[in-house]
Order: C-alpha cells, then structure tokens, then sequence
C-alpha cells in the first residue's frame, strides 16, 4: 500500500487531456441529423472509438469502456453498443444492458444503481440538435433496439455538465429524485478551504487528529495490488454491518455486485485515470492495522467521484475518521490538479458541508415497444413521487423509519447483530 503522512504531498500524476487532440475542435460543427444510428455487432466492439470518446472531459467515467466491461462481465450480461457514424467515424455512442423488469425489458447504462452520473458518448464536433433532430434520433434508437428491448431509460443524465449542454436534453422525460454534490477544487487547498467554512473545518481537523495522535497516531493509506482486494473486502463487511445497525438492506451484498468492483482494481489505469482506487485511515500504536474509515474514489482526468465509503467506529469514533478521511483525500487532490471532487448523488447533510455545487439530474425514457409506451408514464409518475418524498423532510423520514423497521422485522436473527 502507499501511504503519506498528513500534509506531506505527493508527486503529482500526469493529467488526462482535457479534450483528445484529435483536430476535432478545428473542424466545423456537423449537424446531428448526419449521424447514422445502428447497433453495434457485439463481436467488433469499437474499442478504439470509444476510447477516444470517453477521454473527452465532459465524459462521464461510467460510460467508459473498462467500467461497462467490469459491470457486463461481472453481471453475465450483454454489453449492446448503440453507435452514431457519420463519414465513416463513429461519432455518438450509447453503451447499454438489457435488464428484465417484471416483464419488461428495460435498456440502460450498465452500472445501475452504482452510477452517479451519466452521459453517454458524443464527439464536442456535433451540434447540438434542434426538436426535429432529437425526435429523429428517438425514432432511430427505437429501429435500432427493436426486439431487444421494451424501453430505453438513460438516467441520471445531467441538462449540463463541464458547462456544455447535453445533446440529448431536450428528451428528458423528468427530473430524477436524486441529485449529485460537488466541490470544486483549486490548486490550493486553502483556496478550495475558502469556499467552506474555512476556520471551522480547520479546527475540527486538528481537534481529529489530535484525537487519534493521542490513540498512537494514523496514516492516510492507498490500496495497491492485491491490498486493493484485502481492503475492499473489508469495505464490503464494514458497510454491511453499517447497513445491518441501520436496519437497512446491503447493496453490496450481491456476489456479482462485489465481482464487479473487484474488476474496477484490476482495470488498467492509463495517465493517473483509475476506475476504483481505495483510500483509508490505518491507525498506529496499540491498534496498529485497525482500518477506521475507506473510501473508494474513481479518476478521469480532472473529475473523481467518490463512489462508497465506510467506517468501522468501534476505535476512535469520536474522531471521526470518515470526515477525516475526505479532509485527506480532497488535500490530496487538490495537490494533483483535480478540478472537481464529486460526491455522487444522494443528498446528505455531510455532501452538504463539503459542497458548494448541486447537479439536478435527469431522466430519459424512449419507448421502444407497446410495452414500453405503456409503462413509461407509471415510471415516470413513480419517480416524481419518489422527488416529492424526497423533498419534504417529514415524508422521507417516516419512509425511512418504515424502512428501518420493516427490514428489521424481516432481517435474519443469526446476522442482525454481528
């Protein structure tokens, strides 16, 4: 594992590019009526134009290659590639898996739940498409998927990001009930400090650290090798266990779910980009190698989004390694000329203290068959009233002590409280 001690920076990674050099910005603008829609042949995935997509900045790093082949692979599903080629180049593309729903079989991006924030695929050289064009392009997807899917729902699609429109905007079907949290970041962390409540969160930390000093002392730690899996797998127990006191259902439980992150490590790591890389607080002294708090961060070029975190506070919890360790973490991406620190979605009072940015996300939901069509407004009324919910304190909750209590009721005896 490589470690640091706290304040001690680290050499800094060699940054993506920003946007690929491929001469694509000094082109003119080609209207998104040329483009051809189709379904990829799954046995010539187009690695090479996908690659090149997905270096773009306002790509999301979910829809890149390494994170749908770990989630497909993981899964024992079909990777579909819907593709957008227009003189030959592939220009647009729309990675997919079909899922069944009751009787429904619903295309989305691959990741699920998991997912913090989609994008799809498009070369910066298209224009944006006007109502007509977008209306064309519904119609090509629906040709293109028909007899493999009953509807295509591209969630968590974001109208902006990095200060460009989303092609597809003008589809959005409706807002989705969860939003995403982010912090930029300056090259100095006391400049990134500045938006917050500076003086307050400097004080906390010292009053933290001091705390675990006084325990033996700590280091901030990152998985390397096959202490990526150890770590990982102790994230698995200690969010579950969390879970399980919160009388809440694990989502990390499922094997393919756990196959699928132990894929991420492996997936290579190209200029510093890393689908998954795990961050702890290991502390020293008389409970040298007690893991307190990890977290697992996802790298694309300038953007990393945490994607889970645990902590195991049976040593220590009123230091509060968690919060601790995003201190750390943001210290030191700030170091490595990260711009964003993104959260992930959810909306939760801590995202709220270290965030100075909200995404509001949205749904796009494109019937393909007569099932589709008539599903798609009781999903899209379904979600609307899980952002009602989610918007009144009072209702959520009581959903969420009902939750509580029903999973209670229903846990297991044997593993309720280990």
């Amino acid at each position: 594992m490589h470690k640091r001690k706290v304040g001690q920076v680290q050499p800094v990674m060699p940054m993506a590019e920003a946007e690929p050099q491929d001469g694509a910005a000094a082109r003119a603008p080609l209207p998104f009526s040329a483009l051809e829609i189709m379904l990829a042949d799954a046995s010539s995935l187009p690695e090479q134009a996908w690659r090149r997509l997905e270096a773009f900045n306002r790509t999301s790093l979910h829809q890149g290659i390494d994170w749908c082949r770990a989630w497909c692979e993981a899964q024992g599903s079909e990777l579909l590639i819907v593709q957008g080629k227009a003189a030959g180049d592939i220009l647009m593309l729309l990675p997919l898996e079909v899922v069944h729903e009751v009787t429904l079989k619903v295309a989305r991006f691959p990741g699920g739940r998991f997912n913090n924030l989609n994008t799809g695929l498009f070369d910066p050289m298209l224009a944006l498409p006007d109502a007509e064009e977008l209306q064309n392009f519904a119609v090509s997807l629906t040709q293109a998927l028909k007899g493999r899917a009953d509807l295509v729902v591209l969630d968590n699609v974001p109208l902006s990001w990095r200060g460009v429109a989303h092609p597809l905007a003008g589809l959005a079907s409706n807002e989705n009930q969860n939003h995403s949290f982010q912090l930029p970041l300056s090259a100095n962390f006391e400049a990134t400090l500045a938006q917050l409540n500076a003086k307050s969160r400097r004080k906390k930390f010292r009053s933290q650290s001091r705390k675990l000093e006084a325990l033996g002392g700590f280091e901030h730690i990152v998985g390397n090798g096959q202490d990526s899996h150890a770590l990982l797998e102790l994230f698995f127990r200690q969010k579950g266990d969390r879970l399980t006191l919160l009388g809440l259902p694990d989502v990390f439980q499922p094997p393919e779910t756990r196959r699928f992150f132990h894929r991420l490590l492996e997936a290579p790591a190209e200029t510093g980009d890393a689908p998954l890389s795990l961050h702890a607080i290991r502390l020293k002294g008389p409970h040298a190698g007690h893991i307190a708090a990890i977290a697992g961060l996802a790298r694309k070029g300038d953007h990393v989004i945490c994607l889970f975190s645990s902590i195991d506070d049976s040593i220590a919890a009123e230091a509060s390694p968690g919060e601790l360790l995003f201190w750390l973490m943001i210290e030191q991406c700030c170091h490595d000329h990260i711009a964003v620190f993104d959260f992930g979605i959810g909306d939760q009072l801590y995202k709220r203290s270290w965030c100075s940015q909200e995404t509001v996300q949205h749904d796009i939901l494109i019937p393909v068959s007569w099932k589709g069509a008539l599903a798609r407004p009781a999903l899209i009324a379904a979600t609307r009233a899980k952002a009602a919910v989610k918007r009144s304190p009072r209702l959520y909750g009581l959903v969420q002590r009902w939750r509580s209590g029903n999973s209670r009721r229903t846990a297991d005896p044997a593993t309720a409280n280990e």
